[in-house]
């Protein structure tokens, strides 16, 4: 759905220019925690932060950046067990007197620090927990509503700190989830690639080919990505904060959202929990890649290498629920332009979801 219907966010100034804000200290290895202090005092934020986590992940790292944190700043914790627009107020308003903001967690812990953040007007620091998607760098956001999830603006985060000890523990399915969303990027900047030459929508030649190099050092390099193991992790997460700078380039989500994200909302209303959102992403792509007239199976194996879902089944979603995802997909951000736009028919989308189990 589009965010124009989403009336939380704080409204900005018009201004003909335009910023891009990108991560300024970005922290990834083994026990890096332990260098947050010095992250914050280089980001010379001020003396008293708002400390968003969830239940689990307090436990696992939050209580531990608090304690870290703590001789040198006051930390407020804050718990937030889902996203929404309620929790996103108590989050704001939990945070009116902090200097800053930190989300330690997963995608929507991050993603409610980022929207706090940004209707507060702060900087955060985002501390993810797993390597599931690439929302833990980019200047996007996922909040549900009964319509469908919405993609809203939201502050990058000038500070990352990703300890590869903690997201390597995370189960595998997470990370692998991770290496989807950015392979995802391969079709998404050929939708985008498409809507400039169909409609005469902007693109950003910088932001495509960050994009693009970013999927494809993946791809060239699936067979490292293996489970419980520091360095699979670090790759993956330097691969996400690649990609959430391209969007900050971009100034939109084009360069790592196209049909194949609009794909993975569908599938999220009709069967809902079933998948990641990088693990319907990844799907997505095999089908869009094989509308684009590329390499298909190239990126199916690439999937199949890392340990990702390739097909319905692998989610187990009937294959008629994912026929009605892709007849489902123009309707998701109608304004978005993408090759699922382009006329599929009941009997062309049953062909397709057949494909993915070809050989």
């Amino acid at each position: 759905m589009s965010a124009d219907a989403i009336k939380f966010l704080k409204p900005r100034v018009f201004d003909a220019s335009r910023w891009m804000q990108l991560p300024r200290d970005v922290v990834i290895g083994h026990d890096v925690l332990g260098q947050l202090p010095i992250v914050c005092d280089d980001l010379k934020f001020g003396h008293s932060a708002l400390l968003i986590s969830g239940k689990g992940t307090m436990n696992l790292a939050g209580g531990k950046v608090r304690e870290i944190l703590s001789e040198h700043y006051d930390v407020t914790p804050f718990l937030a067990e889902d996203i929404s627009i309620p929790v996103i107020k108590e989050a704001e308003a939990a945070a009116a007197e902090a200097d800053f903001l930190i989300g330690v967690g997963g995608g929507r812990v991050i993603d409610t620090a980022k929207i706090a953040a940004y209707n507060l007007d702060r900087q955060f620091i985002s501390i993810p927990t797993a390597a599931s998607h690439d929302g833990i760098a980019s200047s996007r956001a996922s909040v549900p509503t009964p319509e469908g999830n919405a993609s809203l603006d939201a502050q990058p985060p000038i500070g990352i700190v990703a300890d590869t000890g903690i997201i390597a523990a995370a189960p595998h399915r997470l990370l692998a989830s991770g290496c989807a969303d950015v392979i995802s990027n391969y079709t998404a900047i050929l939708d985008w690639e498409l809507a400039h030459r169909i409609k005469g929508e902007p693109m950003s030649e910088y932001a495509i080919a960050l994009s693009k190099m970013t999927a494809e050092i993946l791809v060239q390099n699936a067979n490292i990505i293996k489970p419980h193991q520091e360095q699979s992790a670090r790759f993956v997460i330097k691969a996400l904060v690649s990609s959430g700078v391209a969007m900050s380039i971009a100034g939109s989500s084009r360069p790592a959202s196209g049909g194949e994200h609009k794909f993975s909302h569908a599938l999220d209303r009709l069967a809902p929990g079933k998948a990641l959102h990088g693990e319907s992403c990844g799907i997505g792509t095999i089908i869009s890649m094989y509308l684009h007239g590329g390499d298909w199976r190239g990126i199916r194996e690439s999937l199949r290498l890392i340990g990702a879902p390739t097909t319905p089944a692998d989610l187990g979603i009937d294959d008629s629920v994912a026929t009605e995802a892709l007849l489902m997909a123009k309707t998701i951000r109608p304004e978005r332009f993408t090759i699922f736009d382009m006329g599929i028919t009941q009997e062309s989308a049953e062909h397709l979801v057949q494909m993915l189990y070809k050989e």
